[in-house]
């Protein structure tokens, strides 16, 4: 990881999780070079996304225009932001819902709709009454990892739901013997949404396009720094 630091031509450095047991995920996380830290997880690039600079003189950011953030995003969370973008969903004032708090993708998530002036609830599993919160959102982000928690009776006519969660469950007779569905029960819930990610091709895809995004944002600045 060091030699990848000082490399020039290196302008991305991504740590696949989880790591082996006998390897600290902290320690590897944080000897990345926050600059190329392309997945967003070092705690330099966290506590940057966790700023809401809403103090008199603190510099405000563009948080509609991600390749101008000046630090690293992480991939999913960005991703999650871009598909609602990419409809025409006005995220400003509205109810969002995140189901989950993980640091990869609930926690992160949840600033980032805040940043876009969302009213946002994070439901976790020590929440009461789960669905009656979920049911006033607009906009729901599941990325709790429990397969087809989410029903129709848990969403508002008309809202937005973005499924991050991929789980596999038994199906029979087929080659692989499993099938991924998400965290919300798609067939039921599209019946009842105006917009819905499936699993798998909905999110995921995004998350690698968001990696190539912040990768090139790194290549960009190194190159206008000098």
């Amino acid at each position: 990881i060091k030699d990848w630091n000082e490399d020039p031509k290196v302008h991305g450095i991504l740590v696949q999780l989880p790591l082996p047991k006998k390897i600290d995920e902290a320690t590897i996380l944080e000897a990345v070079l926050p600059a190329k830290d392309v997945d967003g997880l070092h705690p330099a690039n966290a506590a940057k996304l966790f700023n809401t600079a809403t103090h008199a003189g603190a510099a405000k950011l563009d948080w509609k225009d991600m390749t101008s953030i000046p630090f690293h995003i992480p991939c999913t969370p960005q991703g999650c932001i871009e598909l609602l973008d990419r409809i025409g969903c006005d995220i400003e004032g509205k109810n969002a819902v995140v189901i989950g708090r993980s640091n990869l993708v609930g926690l992160p998530v949840a600033m980032l709709l805040l940043h876009r002036n969302a009213t946002v609830t994070i439901v976790h599993s020590r929440t009461k009454s789960v669905e009656d919160v979920v049911r006033n959102a607009d906009i729901v982000v599941a990325a709790v990892g429990r397969a087809n928690m989410v029903t129709k009776s848990y969403l508002k006519p008309g809202c937005t739901v973005i499924d991050v969660g991929i789980n596999s469950v038994d199906a029979p007779g087929t080659k692989r013997g499993y099938r991924l569905v998400g965290d919300v029960k798609y067939d039921e819930a599209r019946e009842i949404a105006e917009w819905i990610t499936p699993v798998p091709g909905g999110v995921g895809p995004m998350t690698i396009a968001m990696l190539l995004r912040n990768t090139w944002n790194s290549w960009r600045r190194t190159t206008e720094e000098k």
